[in-house]
């Protein structure tokens, strides 16, 4: 049997699968998130995310020191904020004392290379679990957007390199951005959420932060998963309003929609690993069913062959350890 071609030979070995990789994964491509509480040298488990922790503000200072000795160059920060706190207005978002401000001032401090990224969205500290101010049991869009406005702001005073809104108000990417300008914060990013899919994986987050929506869901400001085009449309309009970096989120779910974006838009797309992808891993792992090394390597690689340039992970110190061996 004569055969003109033997795709085979470029899958010999090792090398030669290395040296024709079309998909090449790096710390580079990683941004890290962080959950902070409040207090001191604590330390507590998520039970639905096994292996990530919340941490005190001390030890997340120690934990963004091993993220960058590794080569990861970029933390995503969220902060639990305390019940009595929470109210329907999110003026603690924007307390320049507040836990969030404080967090970005510390890690700038003792990392100053660390690019630092802040979630900008009101669900922490909402006594209803929303991502914006409600009225007569309506999330309503554009006094949410005014104080998600100066929620931004105060984190660009704290010191921050990229606000992350994930909020999913209309507008709110363009008030930011105009916000940014009027204030002086010509240098700060904005990494839009802008396809977040209303979706059942979030709900190990939402444990992490208690941050879950006390009543309702969050279908009227979240995306229909059944939905792709207007996926595109989001982001465009992000895009255009002023987003630097435009994200997609669930990622494994939504693999089509991470490339029909990435085909649309000219600025850099992330990814969100979310946590409940994270804990499918780590359950079917634990029962002996999957090699978790592996498919943490090999779902990274899906997010980055599908068009995402960076990737937001909960697996990020994981995965930079095991391409380093």
């Amino acid at each position: 049997m004569l055969l003109q071609r033997r795709n085979r030979i470029l899958r010999a070995n090792p090398s030669i699968r290395s040296m024709v990789a079309e998909t090449v994964l790096t710390p580079n491509d990683f941004i890290a998130p962080l959950f902070i509480d409040e207090g001191r040298n604590i330390q507590t488990e998520i039970a639905s995310m096994p292996g990530y922790y919340r941490r005190s503000l001390d030890l997340t200072v120690n934990e963004v020191k091993e993220l960058w000795s590794i080569g990861i160059k970029c933390v995503l920060l969220f902060i639990k904020c305390k019940d009595e706190l929470k109210d329907n207005t999110g003026k603690e978002a924007w307390n320049k004392n507040g836990l969030m401000q404080r967090s970005i001032k510390a890690i700038k401090d003792a990392v100053p290379e660390m690019y630092v990224m802040t979630d900008v969205a009101l669900d922490p500290y909402s006594s209803f679990g929303h991502d914006g101010i409600v009225e007569n049991g309506e999330i309503v869009n554009d006094p949410t957007v005014e104080a998600l406005v100066k929620m931004s702001i105060s984190h660009a005073e704290a010191g921050v390199d990229m606000v992350a809104p994930s909020d999913m108000m209309d507008g709110r990417i363009g008030a930011i951005r105009q916000g940014f300008e009027d204030s002086g914060f010509t240098k700060t990013g904005i990494m839009a959420y802008s396809a977040k899919y209303a979706s059942c994986f979030y709900g190990p987050f939402r444990d992490a932060l208690d941050s879950a929506p006390g009543f309702g869901d969050k279908k009227t400001y979240q995306m229909d998963f059944a939905n792709r085009t207007e996926a595109v449309k989001e982001a465009l309009m992000d895009v255009e309003e002023g987003a630097d970096i435009v994200m997609v989120k669930p990622g494994l779910p939504y693999l089509d929609i991470v490339r029909e974006v990435k085909n649309a838009v000219d600025v850099p797309l992330s990814v969100y690993n979310i946590s409940g992808e994270y804990a499918m891993i780590k359950a079917a792992a634990k029962m002996g069913w999957i090699n978790e090394e592996k498919a943490v390597l090999e779902t990274l690689t899906a997010f980055k062959r599908a068009g995402a340039d960076l990737i937001a992970t909960y697996f990020a110190k994981d995965a930079a350890r095991l391409l380093a061996r």
